[in-house]
């Protein structure tokens, strides 16, 4: 059975509730290796995934889920340049519509 039913119904029900938080933060690089697990977000959550993960690791994809099985052993390969450039962003810019 694929994974992918339980991450569709746990990215639903994160989006459903406001207060809903993530228990482990997972980056997969594009080769599929795990270069980032941890309970704390490797980017900035309060804005676009799409604008603040390219930045930390090209090429890669965020999954974030409810369950902490897996994540008490934090695994942090991604560069050092990123925990700084998320401290230095600039402010989202206005939809030009």
């Amino acid at each position: 059975m694929s994974a992918f039913p339980y991450a569709a119904v746990a990215l639903v029900a994160a989006f459903a509730s406001q207060s809903a938080a993530a228990a482990c933060y997972l980056v997969y690089a594009p080769n599929q290796e795990i270069v980032y697990r941890a309970p704390s977000p490797p980017v900035d959550m309060s804005r676009e995934i799409h604008e603040t993960l390219p930045r930390v690791a090209p090429g890669a994809t965020l999954v974030f889920s409810l369950d902490d099985q897996g994540c008490e052993l934090t695994i942090n390969k991604l560069p050092l340049a990123s925990a700084s450039a998320q401290r230095g962003m600039r402010p989202a810019r206005a939809d030009r519509g």
